[in-house]
C-alpha cells in the first residue's frame, strides 16, 4: 500500500518546508522536496496538500478508553471510546487509564479496550492502576505488567492531594514508583508513574518528598491536572522549573475556568514565559472521564464529560489566540509525550517512524488522518468506523 502525499507544508513538528512524503504500508518511506511517479508505476494513492499543512499524529496520553466517573453512583459512569471520537480529533496514539474507579473498571477490561482500539486501526497503550495505593495491577505486580504485558507502559494514575485519592504516604510511593522504574528499565518502556493531582493546597508535595528522600529522579513521575487552579499552576511551574514533566487537562467547562482553572493555551504560554522548556510541557484530554464539582463538603454538585477532541482545540487557541508558533504548540501533544513514554516510532514525521498524520487547512482544521498508514478521515469525515459506531 502505498500513498503519495504532496506539496504540503511540512512539520514535523519542526518545520521542514514544503515537502512530498511517501508513506509505505504503515511507514513513512521518504520524506523529499520532490518526489516523482515514474510511468507505468505500481498502484498509488496521491494526495494533494497544495495550501495545507502536514503534521504529526497527536498522542493523547491521559484517557478513560473504558470510561470513567461514578462518582455519582452507578448512573453518572460514563462511556467508553470510540474510535472516531480519537481520529476525528486528528489523535493517532493513546494511553489509557482509569481513575478513580479501581474497582468496576478493571485492567482486564482496559487491556481488551486497547486492543480493540488498536485492531480498528490506532495505536494504543494503558498504564496499570488506578487512583489507589497498594496498585491494583493485572498480574499482581507492577514489574510483571511491564515486562510482560506489551500494552502496558506505566503506572498510574496514582492520585494525590485529593479526597478521592487513598491518601498514599512517602514510602508508599517510593516504593510503587522503584517498582515502575525497575519495570520500564528491564522492558525498555517509559515505567513513568502518571500522577492526578487534586485541589489540595499540598499540591505536588508528595512528590517532592519522595524525590526529596530517595534516590528516584524527578522525571520517574508525570503529574496531570498542572492548570486545575491558580495555586497548584504556580506550584507546577516551580516543579518544572526543578526539571520535572508537567502536564496540562484541555477537558473543562466554562464553570471551573470562571472558577481559576488556567486555560490550556494561557497557560502554555506562561509557562514559556516563566522559562520553562516546552520539551517538559504536555496537553492531555482526560477524554471520558467525569468532570465532577464538588461542594466544600466534597458533596458533588454537578457532573459533564471530558472530551478528546478539546487536545487539539487547545493547541490551536494557543496558536491563534496566544501567537504560539505552531511548531513549538504541536510539540505538547507529539513529540514531548512520544519522549516521555519512550514511543519511539510516535510524535515526528521521519522516514521510518509509524505514518501518523494529520492535515490541516489553513484556518487549522483538521482536515485528513492517516493512522499506521491507514486513511482514517478525509475531508473531516471519518472513512473508516468502529465496529459499532
Amino acid at each position: 500500500m502505498l500513498t503519495l502525499i504532496q506539496n504540503g507544508e511540512v512539520y514535523a513538528p519542526d518545520y521542514l518546508g514544503k515537502k512530498d512524503l511517501l508513506l509505505v504500508h504503515d511507514k513513512i518511506g521518504f520524506i523529499k522536496d520532490k518526489i516523482n511517479i515514474p510511468n507505468d508505476f505500481v498502484d498509488i494513492t496521491v494526495f494533494d496538500a497544495t495550501g495545507m499543512k502536514v503534521v504529526p499524529g497527536f498522542i493523547d496520553s491521559h484517557v478513560h478508553i473504558t470510561g470513567g466517573g461514578g462518582e455519582g453512583s452507578y448512573k453518572t459512569r460514563t462511556p467508553e471510546l470510540q474510535l472516531t471520537d480519537a481520529t476525528l480529533s486528528g489523535i493517532t496514539t493513546l494511553v489509557g487509564v482509569i481513575g478513580t474507579d479501581g474497582t468496576t473498571r478493571t485492567m482486564a477490561n482496559l487491556i481488551a479496550k486497547s486492543r480493540a482500539l488498536e485492531e480498528e486501526g490506532i495505536t494504543c497503550y494503558v498504564h496499570t492502576g488506578s487512583y489507589q495505593v497498594p496498585v491494583k495491577t493485572l498480574t499482581g505486580k507492577i514489574e510483571d505488567d511491564l515486562i510482560f504485558i506489551d500494552r502496558v507502559i506505566g503506572v498510574g494514575e496514582i492520585a494525590i492531594s485529593d479526597h478521592r485519592s487513598s491518601q498514599p504516604t512517602v514510602e508508599e510511593m517510593a516504593k510503587l514508583a522503584s517498582a515502575a522504574r525497575i519495570g520500564g528499565m528491564l522492558s525498555g518502556k517509559a515505567g513513568i508513574v502518571n500522577i492526578h493531582v487534586g485541589d489540595s493546597p499540598q499540591h505536588l508535595d508528595l512528590i517532592l518528598n519522595t524525590i526529596s528522600s530517595t534516590d528516584l529522579p524527578i522525571k520517574q513521575f508525570y503529574p496531570t491536572h498542572i492548570n486545575r487552579n491558580p495555586h497548584l499552576f504556580e506550584a507546577g511551574i516551580e516543579y518544572a522549573k526543578k526539571g520535572g514533566w508537567v502536564d496540562f487537562t484541555t477537558s473543562t467547562i466554562p464553570k471551573f475556568l470562571a472558577e481559576g482553572e488556567v486555560a490550556c493555551s494561557s497557560g502554555l504560554k506562561r509557562m514559556l514565559e516563566a522559562g520553562v522548556p516546552i520539551n517538559q510541557i504536555t496537553f492531555t484530554s482526560d477524554g471520558q472521564a467525569s468532570l465532577p464539582d464538588f461542594n466544600d463538603e466534597g458533596e458533588m454538585i454537578g457532573l459533564k464529560l471530558g472530551k478528546v477532541d478539546t487536545l487539539f482545540k487547545a493547541v490551536r487557541e494557543a496558536i491563534q489566540a496566544e501567537n504560539i508558533p505552531l511548531e513549538i504548540a504541536l510539540k505538547v501533544i507529539t513529540s514531548n509525550p512520544a519522549k516521555i513514554l519512550k514511543l519511539q516510532q510516535k510524535g515526528e514525521l521521519k522516514q521510518g517512524k509509524d505514518a501518523d498524520i494529520v492535515i490541516l487547512d489553513s484556518k487549522l482544521t483538521i482536515r485528513s488522518v492517516w493512522a499506521k498508514g491507514q486513511h482514517m478521515v478525509k475531508d473531516g469525515i471519518a472513512i473508516v468506523k468502529g465496529t459499532f459506531e
